[in-house]
């Protein structure tokens, strides 16, 4: 292994000892690689004679992320979808009444739902969805933010430091997200989201907006975003398509489901955009489908049967469409999962 070493410390005798501290924990060779340059990188900071403040920054988060791992690692196979909105409203306010009825009715499509864990908006969704399907992402602040009562001790509640760990994990663990009317933290979740869609630094996931019948929260988002952004070229019109605007519980729902019926998950292999499919396409959709977006393919989209290679033993029965995405309109890609999910 120490042969294979392209990242590694300046004095040789202290990547000899790295070696043999991982040979005696008997590490397993896929994983080796990740454990070594990890325990590289740390040490590396010492070579650097980093001060204590960036330690302690480094320690924390560090720590943050491995206990995150382990409260989601018996999770990873249920689907979950993360609530946004405001800590601020009462729990009788129309926002979180409406959160509540969401929490629940995506628990009774098989869901869980993760929440930031304060009240308001985040203490209605999780109790509609009860504290066996919830997960809680605290941040610790000195005012507003303690967690709310129906998850509260949790054994799936997580207080974070810093916000960018907790921002990963509102992201990261979830399947879609939901944002209901909130204040500057959830717009800038919001934006954020669209953002590492928009430049494939996440993969692509339904996004929804959820008012109440009749509120206009979102729509007068949605008319500065395409009033402004897109009509001085700031955007593509694209892009908007990475969002859904919906006033009722129903429709967000629907929304997040139906992006799922045929479209199961995406992978690159490659340099090809591979998305797995709960069943193959037809012949004449798949000639559709290359005619239709043949703006955003680079040749012609491939449609096998099992797993590419590279992709292992995942999800072994599902159909792959293989295709030549320029990787660049994230937009005109969820059109073309749309269009996938009609078929």
């Amino acid at each position: 292994m120490a042969n294979e070493r392209k990242y590694q410390l300046q004095a040789e005798e202290a990547n000899r000892q790295l070696d043999a501290l991982l040979e005696g924990l008997q590490v397993p060779r896929e994983t080796w690689p990740y454990y070594s340059q990890m325990l590289t990188t740390i040490l590396k900071m010492f070579e650097d004679s980093a001060d204590v403040g960036d330690l302690k920054i480094a320690n924390s988060a560090l720590k943050e992320l491995r206990y995150a791992f382990k409260v989601f690692a018996s999770y990873r196979d249920v689907p979950k979808v993360t609530v946004f909105g405001s800590a601020r409203t009462p729990a009788e306010h129309p926002f979180s009444t409406q959160a509540r009825d969401f929490g629940g009715r995506m628990v009774e499509a098989g869901w869980m739902v993760v929440t930031g864990a304060g009240s308001g908006v985040m203490g209605g969704a999780q109790a509609g969805a009860g504290r066996e399907k919830s997960f809680g992402l605290n941040i610790r602040l000195p005012f507003e933010q303690e967690a709310n009562p129906w998850i509260a001790d949790d054994p799936k509640l997580i207080t974070f430091k810093y916000f960018f760990t907790r921002k990963l994990f509102l992201l990261k663990e979830s399947a879609a997200v939901c944002y209901l009317p909130g204040g500057f933290g959830t717009c800038d979740e919001a934006f954020e989201v669209l953002t590492l869609i928009q430049t494939g630094k996440t993969r692509l996931i339904p996004v929804i907006l959820l008012d109440v019948p009749g509120g206009s929260f979102w729509k007068t988002w949605e008319g500065f975003v395409r009033g402004q952004m897109v009509a001085q070229e700031l955007i593509s019109p694209e892009d908007a398509h990475l969002f859904r605007v919906v006033e009722t519980v129903d429709q967000a729902a629907r929304e997040i489901l139906d992006f799922y019926r045929v479209f199961h998950s995406q992978r690159v292999v490659g340099g090809h955009l591979v998305l797995r499919l709960r069943w193959p396409l037809s012949p004449e959709a798949l000639r559709d489908l290359q005619r239709e977006f043949e703006d955003i393919l680079k040749g012609p989209a491939e449609q096998v049967l099992g797993p590419l290679p590279a992709e292992g033993d995942e999800f072994p029965d599902l159909p792959r469409l293989v295709l030549p995405f320029n990787r660049t309109s994230y937009g005109r890609l969820r059109q073309l999962i749309d269009f996938v999910n009609r078929r």
